[in-house]
């Protein structure tokens, strides 16, 4: 903090289990990468390179060797895992995420069709050495799935090994968890939160009154994702009250009166 101010919002110290924040590089360049490490580092818990991008894009393992140095901990999206199992080629995923230098994987079903028990098998085996996320929800418009079997998914990738499980998005905010508008699908998100612990499941939410929502919701110290490079020091003042969509939100029953 560059000052005291009272009525702050505790923001648990790096590395934390709740109150994450994930940033998605859909392909900043090096420098953009060091830039965003300047002004966002201490605001960051985990960078996504976005899609399959690490397959193709500049830079990566030396980016990726930049934002671990950064104490910042990169990690492949899930398409790019689904692209290796696709063709059947679990074991080169793996080497390759562990050449890379990677100690975190991103496990998901969300382009493809992938039998649930299968999907659980690997996050079991990846569990044993990496961190993973775990995701949950369809990248493909109009193909529902019901609340109460994105429940039970969870619940499964949880007890395989998953570290978060994933509330799928997409980088739009129209899929997954939201409706088309963009409006948070109020119903899944309850059902998920009365069977699934809060700081267990990492939303994702790329559009700024997505964010407001969990924090209203879920506090400040709620776990967001798919938050673009430069919307995190946005992001976190929302979480703090320092923005003001959440301004009121920390402020003792005195402060109230003031509102607009």
């Amino acid at each position: 903090m560059n000052t005291n101010i009272s009525f702050l919002p505790d923001r648990p110290a790096k590395p934390r289990n709740s109150g994450v924040t994930m940033m998605m590089d859909k392909g900043l360049s090096l420098n953009e990468a060091y830039n965003f490490i300047d002004s966002s580092e201490e605001f960051t818990d985990f960078v996504k390179f976005g899609f399959g991008t690490a397959i193709f894009a500049k830079q990566v393992k030396e980016k990726i060797e930049a934002y671990r140095k950064a104490n910042l901990e990169p990690y492949f999206g899930g398409t790019l895992f689904e692209a290796y199992i696709v063709r059947n080629k679990f074991d080169e995923f793996r080497s390759f995420v562990s050449k890379m230098g990677m100690e975190t994987v991103e496990v998901s079903d969300g382009s493809m069709q992938i039998d649930h028990d299968e999907k659980l098998e690997y996050v079991n085996k990846l569990s044993k050495d990496f961190k993973v996320f775990s995701e949950v929800g369809s990248k493909v418009k109009g193909n529902e799935i019901p609340h109460d079997v994105w429940v039970s998914f969870m619940k499964k990738e949880l007890e395989a090994g998953a570290w978060k499980v994933i509330a799928e998005a997409r980088e739009s905010g129209t899929i997954g968890i939201y409706n088309r508008d963009g409006s948070a699908n109020i119903e899944l998100v309850d059902d998920i939160l009365e069977n699934v612990k809060g700081e267990n499941v990492l939303w994702e939410a790329p559009i700024k009154n997505q964010q407001v929502w969990f924090i209203d919701l879920l506090g400040a110290n709620v776990n967001l994702g798919n938050i673009a490079p430069g919307e995190v020091v946005a992001l976190e003042a929302l979480r703090l009250g320092l923005r003001g969509d959440t301004f009121f939100n920390y402020l003792p029953e005195e402060f109230q009166g003031y509102k607009l």
